[in-house]
C-alpha cells in the first residue's frame, strides 16, 4: 500500500526534519523511562514520574513524522505497507513475549479469580486496545488497588491508534501541516474538557507536538533551551502527583519541556554513552518493569532492585530478540513479510489470551453450606442465629460449592437504583428514569446517602414489601449526605456535582415528607475534604449537624445506619487463593474500622440530634470478620456488602425501623 503525493515532490521540502540519528534523543528516551520506572518503584520525590510517558509521546511524534517527511521528500509518496511493517517488526516480537510470559506468571502467581480478567487484558494488549479497555472500565491510574499487569500497554495502544491516521495527514502535501495542527489543537482542547487519563483523543496532541516540531528546521546552537526543557520535565516529575489533574493543562509542562530539548538540537548530558545506552534499552525496560513490580516486595529498596532486574531482562531480550528480528533480511526486504510476522504474533498472543479467558484456573469449592438467609429468617432469635454463623465462619476451612453469589456475579452486581439512574456514579448528572420509588404503600421511607447507603437498599426493599412501605432511594458514589465540600478522587478536582445532587435530593425529600428517612454514609472522606481544611474534625461535625437538622424538618423520623467495615483484603482474591482455608481471610475487627474518631463523632452528633443510630458491625463481625457466612458471600468488594447478605440481615434491621 502506498500514498502518492501530487507531482513535484521529488526534492526535499523546506522545513524537512533533520537526519534521523540524534544521540540526544536517545538520551531523552533514557530520561523518560527512568522517570516512569522510578516513579512506579516508589522512589520518594518522583511521584510525578508518570510524565515520562508524555515525553515518549513527543519523541515518537517527532521521529516518526520526520521519517515520513523524509520519505515524502525523496520519493513523493509514503509506502504505508513498509511503514507498518517496520513498526510491526520493531515492536511486536518483544511485546508478544512480554504478553505471553506475563500471562504465564499470572496463571501461577495471581489470585485465580483474577486470571480471566488478566487474560482479557492480555487480549487488549495484543490488539492495541488496552487504553480503551481501561477507559471504559473507569480505571483510576493513580488509585487502582489491584492494577492489571498489562496496564502499561495503554501508552503503546495510544501510539498505534495515532499512527493509523497520522501518515495519511503527512501525505496531504501542502495541506498536511495545517491538518496536523488542527488535529493537535482539537486534541488539546479535548484533553482540557475530559477527565480521561487513557483516551487517545486527549493524548494525540502530545504526539502532535513532536510531529509539528519535525516540520521545521531545528537549530543546533541553543544548548540553554535543552537545559530549560530538562528542568521543565524534572519539575513536573517532582511537583506532580496523584492529586494533579492530568492530562490537560498540567501536561503542557513535560510536553513543552520535551519539545524544548529536541528543538535545542543537542545536549551534552543526553549524548553521553550511559544515557544513550539506557535509551536503547528503554522499550524493553518499559515493557518488563511493570509486571515485575506488581509482584515485588514492598519498600523502595526491594522495588528498585526488581526494577533493575527488569532492566537486565530488557538487555537480554534486546540482544537475543529485538535486534536479531528487526535487522534480519527476511523481514526487511519485503514489507509483506513484516506485516505477516506482526499479524501472526498478534493473532497468536490474542488466541492464547482468549483461551485463558475461556479456561481460567479452577477454584476448589467443596460441600454444601447451610442457607444462611433461610436460617436467619426462620430463627426465633435472628441475632443469635447470625452470631453463631459468624462464629462458624471465622473457623471455616472450605469455600462452599453453593457460594451465593459467586465471585463473578458479585463483581457484576447492579441494584435497581443503579439501573434506572437513581444511584449516580462519580460522573454524570442526576437524571433518573423514574421517580425513584420501588414499592407501594401508605407509609413512605427514603434511603439517602452515598454508595454505603445504597448497599442497604436490598434490605430496605425486602422490609418495604413485607410491611407495605413506599420506598424511595437517592444515592450517589463518593458523595456524603453531610454538607461538606469534597474533591473527587478520580478527576482530582472539586466534586461540584455532589453539591448539586445533594441540594436537589434534599429538595425532593422536602416534597415527599417521608414517614422515615434512613441516612447512611462512609466515613472515608478525610483525604478528599476540599482544602484541605485546618480542622477536618470540625468540618465533619459541622456538616453533619447541619444535615441532620435539615432532614429532621422534612421527615417524621430520621434514622442513621453507621458505616460498615473496610476490609484489608480483596474478598474474592483472598478466598480464591485460600479456598481450602478461608478462615485465613477473616480479618480482626479492630483492623477494619478506620476513622474511629469520626465514627464516634457521628454517633454522638446523631444522638444529640435525636436521631437513632443502628450499628451494623455486630452483624458482620465477632472478634474477627468472616468473608463467608454459611453459603453467603458477605462483601462484593473491600467495603460494600453483597445484595444477598444485605437481604440476609433484613430481619435484624427490622426492629430498628418500626
Amino acid at each position: 500500500m502506498t500514498v502518492t503525493l501530487p507531482r513535484r515532490r521529488s526534492r526535499p521540502a523546506r522545513g524537512t526534519a533533520p537526519p534521523a540519528h540524534r544521540p540526544d534523543i536517545e538520551g531523552l528516551r533514557a530520561v523518560a523511562v527512568l522517570l516512569v520506572v522510578l516513579a512506579h518503584a516508589g522512589v520518594p520525590g518522583l511521584a510525578g514520574g508518570f510524565v515520562g510517558v508524555d515525553v515518549f509521546f513527543v519523541i515518537s511524534g517527532f521521529l516518526i513524522t520526520g521519517l515520513l517527511r523524509r520519505e515524502h521528500a525523496a520519493t513523493g509518496r509514503i509506502r504505508l505497507a513498509r511503514f507498518y511493517a517496520r513498526r510491526a517488526v520493531r515492536l511486536l516480537p518483544l511485546a508478544t513475549l512480554v504478553i505471553v510470559v506475563t500471562l504465564a506468571g499470572a496463571w501461577y502467581l495471581a489470585p485465580p479469580v483474577r486470571f480471566s480478567g488478566y487474560a482479557t487484558d492480555a487480549l487488549a494488549a495484543a490488539t492495541y486496545t488496552m487504553n480503551v479497555r481501561l477507559d471504559t472500565a473507569g480505571t483510576d491510574y493513580f488509585g487502582d488497588p489491584a492494577p492489571s499487569p498489562y496496564q502499561h500497554f495503554w501508552s503503546l495502544a495510544v501510539e498505534e491508534q495515532f499512527y493509523l491516521l497520522w501518515p495519511l495527514l503527512v501525505a496531504r502535501g501542502r495541506f498536511g501541516p495545517a491538518l496536523m495542527a488542527a488535529v493537535a489543537v482539537a486534541s488539546f482542547a479535548w484533553s482540557l474538557h475530559t477527565t480521561s487519563y487513557f483516551g487517545a483523543a486527549g493524548r494525540a496532541w502530545e504526539l502532535g507536538a513532536g510531529a509539528l516540531l519535525a516540520l521545521v528546521v531545528v537549530r543546533r546552537d541553543r544548548p540553554w533551551l535543552g537545559w530549560a526543557g530538562l528542568a521543565a520535565i524534572g519539575t513536573a516529575a517532582v511537583l506532580f502527583d496523584a492529586t494533579t489533574r492530568f492530562p490537560g493543562i498540567a501536561a503542557l509542562l513535560p510536553v513543552l519541556g520535551a519539545v524544548a530539548v529536541i528543538a535545542a538540537g543537542g545536549n551534552r548530558l543526553l549524548g553521553t554513552g550511559p544515557m544513550r545506552w539506557t535509551g536503547r534499552m528503554s522499550y524493553g525496560w518499559y515493557l518488563w518493569h511493570w509486571p515485575l513490580l506488581l509482584v515485588a516486595p514492598p519498600g523502595p529498596a526491594a522495588r528498585i532492585a526488581v526494577a533493575a532486574a527488569a532492566l537486565g531482562l530488557a538487555v537480554v531480550s534486546h540482544h537475543l530478540l529485538e535486534n536479531p528480528v528487526r535487522h534480519h533480511r527476511v523481514w526487511t526486504v519485503r514489507p509483506r513479510r513484516g506485516i505477516l510476522l506482526g499479524l501472526g504474533l498478534s493473532v497468536s498472543a490474542a488466541a492464547l489470551a482468549g483461551f485463558g479467558v475461556l479456561h481460567p484456573p479452577e477454584i476448589p469449592a467443596r460441600g454444601v453450606a447451610p442457607d444462611a438467609g433461610l436460617t436467619v429468617a426462620s430463627a426465633g432469635n435472628p441475632a443469635g442465629a447470625l452470631e453463631r454463623m459468624l462464629g462458624t465462619g471465622v473457623t471455616a476451612t472450605d469455600l462452599p460449592g453453593n457460594l451465593t453469589p459467586g465471585f463473578d456475579d458479585a463483581a457484576r452486581q447492579r441494584l435497581a437504583p443503579q439501573l434506572d439512574g437513581c444511584h449516580v456514579g462519580l460522573t454524570g448528572p442526576f437524571r433518573p428514569k423514574s421517580d425513584c420509588s420501588y414499592t407501594t404503600g401508605r407509609r413512605t421511607v427514603v434511603l439517602f446517602g452515598d454508595s454505603h447507603a445504597l448497599q442497604w437498599f436490598p434490605a430496605l426493599e425486602s422490609l418495604a414489601r413485607q410491611n407495605g412501605w413506599r420506598l424511595y432511594s437517592f444515592t450517589r458514589s463518593s458523595c456524603s449526605p453531610a454538607q461538606i465540600a469534597l474533591d473527587e478522587r478520580r478527576a482530582r478536582a472539586r466534586y461540584l456535582a455532589c453539591d448539586t445532587w445533594r441540594t436537589e435530593v434534599v429538595g425532593r425529600i422536602s416534597r415527599i415528607r417521608p414517614d422515615l428517612l434512613v441516612v447512611s454514609s462512609s466515613v472515608n472522606y478525610r483525604q478528599v475534604l476540599t482544602g484541605p481544611p485546618a480542622d477536618p474534625d470540625a468540618v465533619w461535625q459541622t456538616g453533619w449537624v447541619r444535615t441532620l437538622a435539615t432532614l429532621k424538618r422534612f421527615a417524621a423520623r430520621v434514622t442513621m445506619i453507621a458505616d460498615t467495615p473496610f476490609l484489608t483484603v480483596a474478598p474474592a482474591d483472598c478466598l480464591s487463593v485460600n479456598s481450602t482455608a478461608i478462615f485465613r481471610c477473616a480479618v480482626p475487627r479492630a483492623d477494619v474500622l478506620p476513622e474511629p474518631r469520626w465514627r464516634e463523632q457521628l454517633r454522638a452528633i446523631s444522638v444529640a440530634s435525636g436521631v437513632p443510630v443502628i450499628d451494623p458491625v455486630p452483624w458482620l463481625c465477632t472478634a474477627r470478620c468472616p468473608l463467608v457466612v454459611g453459603d453467603t458471600l458477605v462483601y462484593r468488594d473491600s467495603n460494600h456488602l453483597t445484595e444477598a447478605y444485605a437481604r440476609l440481615v433484613a430481619p435484624l434491621l427490622k426492629p430498628h425501623l418500626r
